[in-house]
């Protein structure tokens, strides 16, 4: 009874914490390339524009989809985009709980561990974001498939394919490099423990098709064209795909030096999975527990190879209150030596320290670790949609009230000009303010999203995007940002360059007035 009410009271505050600790720094600063990548999305969807169908998308349509939920529920503003993440944290922290409880901890543990999730997972960031969704996902399907086995419950079995649909979804990796992982588990699993087969395959069939038809219905019901989606969801990254991994450079410090906290916790893990039957001299292990440290290792290096594909700022430290805590619960059950434990446990606090610091109260993750966070602004100043936000971008980290300004100012400018526009900009959420309603040709304008010429979807990218602009109208693209005034690749789209006229508003605003070309 005691226990049942310490649990309760565990769920309670881990709930709590995972929100408010998301919400809270999700709301200290924005880079708006990442900050603000689904909002205008989201609002485009709430309007009728889908992925793929009416913008050119090569990331995962799921978050978008996911947002657009929240704004219906919750409204159009910020603290809806926010709690989004905040949520995903959560649901994330929860199933960890459970997880932990689940391979042995005691709830003390399993509650403190999983705060340390709830700080370095979300939080980095604070809002929606690809890459996060698509490895938290796929780490919910390690736990999903782990206590599959553990447990012998189906749902957990049906769950696994539908939480890596979600990665997949997400980002296109590394939901891949799960499939190919647990398909290799499965595989041992199935000759260790051959009369659950059946059950095993039925299950993964039923959640597997319910993810299809779940993905299906979304397309069938929008209208959203089959091969555009493989044209700008598997093909053109795919090609793009090759080129970064013939570019990806291990060194000892990409591959040991900054996750060399997260090897370090687990070596009582792989000492538990490989060398304990050589070191007692006995069958020692129990053949479920190490069917799911292999997983759990397997996971672990494909994040690590995901981070350094990617090339972004670290997201994965989140793992190593997970990595801790699967260490405890081996040392628990196959050395039981306390000073195990507390290695474990000032490896935990230490680094789940370092980590909150750097990324969430200095926000590395978005560029902000130099700025000072006395001088934010309210972003209420620039639309009440964005109450709760406390402006800083590393654009302006020094003067964010005169961006917010040159933001008004732009805003003014945008809500009369009535005729067809599209705009191109990282401060996405124009779109969201300004109800315009017609959807950018692209969701965003990097040089990664853009086939170049020597790419050979060059030309399919391009019959997109005149397509869009012919479709609606358009009349007038509009460029928000410093670096986006610079972007001219659309000029060559058109047959006469000189129809085009330009005109700089301010040091953000570039209008080019498309109104006499021919395309």
């Amino acid at each position: 009874m005691k226990s049942l009410l310490q649990k309760k009271i565990f769920i309670t505050i881990l709930i709590l914490f995972s929100i408010l600790v998301n919400q809270y720094y999700g709301n200290r600063g924005v880079f708006p390339i990442d900050s603000f990548l689904h909002f205008d999305a989201a609002f485009n969807i709430t309007s009728g524009n889908h992925p793929f169908k009416d913008y050119w998308l090569i990331t995962g349509p799921f978050v978008d989809y996911i947002q657009s939920f929240f704004f219906l529920i919750f409204g159009i503003n910020w603290t809806s985009y926010v709690l989004h993440a905040s949520i995903i944290n959560m649901v994330l922290v929860l199933f960890s709980y459970y997880f932990f409880l689940s391979i042995g901890l005691k709830n003390y543990y399993a509650f403190i561990y999983s705060l340390g999730v709830a700080i370095l997972a979300y939080p980095s960031i604070g809002t929606p974001f690809v890459d996060h969704h698509s490895v938290i996902f796929s780490m919910m399907a390690c736990f999903s498939i782990s206590l599959a086995i553990l447990k012998k419950k189906n749902l957990f079995w049906i769950l696994t394919p539908i939480f890596l649909t979600f990665s997949f979804f997400s980002k296109q990796i590394p939901s891949p490099y799960f499939i190919l992982l647990f398909a290799a588990v499965i595989s041992i699993y199935f000759y260790l423990f051959n009369d659950e087969n059946k059950n095993v395959l039925l299950n993964l069939f039923f959640g597997s098709i319910f993810s299809f038809l779940l993905v299906a219905s979304i397309f069938f019901i929008n209208q959203i064209p089959i091969e555009n989606f493989l044209t700008q969801y598997i093909f053109y990254p795919f090609s793009l795909g090759e080129s970064r991994i013939d570019r990806l450079n291990i060194d000892f410090n990409n591959l040991v030096g900054q996750f060399k906290f997260i090897y370090i916790i687990l070596i009582p893990l792989i000492v538990s999975t490989f060398f304990l039957n050589k070191i007692k001299k006995k069958n020692l292990i129990n053949k479920r527990d190490f069917i799911v440290s292999l997983l759990f290792l397997g996971s672990v290096g494909i994040l690590v190879y995901f981070q350094l594909l990617t090339k972004n700022q670290v997201l994965i430290f989140f793992i190593i209150p997970i990595s801790a805590a699967y260490s405890h619960a081996y040392v628990i059950k196959y050395f039981n030596k306390k000073y195990l434990i507390y290695f474990i446990l000032a490896i935990f606090i230490f680094t789940t320290v370092k980590y909150h610091v750097r990324f969430n109260q200095n926000r590395k993750f978005i560029e902000l670790v130099n700025a000072d966070f006395n001088l934010t602004e309210d972003a209420v100043k620039l639309d009440k949609r964005l109450k709760g936000l406390k402006w800083i971008t590393p654009h302006y980290s020094n003067q964010p009230l005169s961006e917010i300004s040159l933001l008004i100012d732009i805003k003014n400018i945008l809500s009369e000009e009535n005729e067809g526009k599209i705009i191109i900009t990282d401060y996405q959420f124009f779109s969201s303010i300004l109800n315009n309603k017609f959807a950018s040709p692209n969701k965003w304008y990097d040089n990664l999203s853009i086939p170049n010429k020597k790419n050979k979807y060059y030309n399919v990218h391009k019959n997109f995007f005149l397509s869009k602009i012919k479709k609606n109208k358009i009349k007038r693209l509009f460029f928000i940002g410093k670096n986006k005034s610079e972007m001219y690749f659309f000029e060559e789209f058109f047959n006469e360059n000189e129809c085009i006229i330009s005109h700089q508003f301010n040091e953000l605003l570039l209008e080019f007035d498309i109104s006499k070309c021919k395309f």
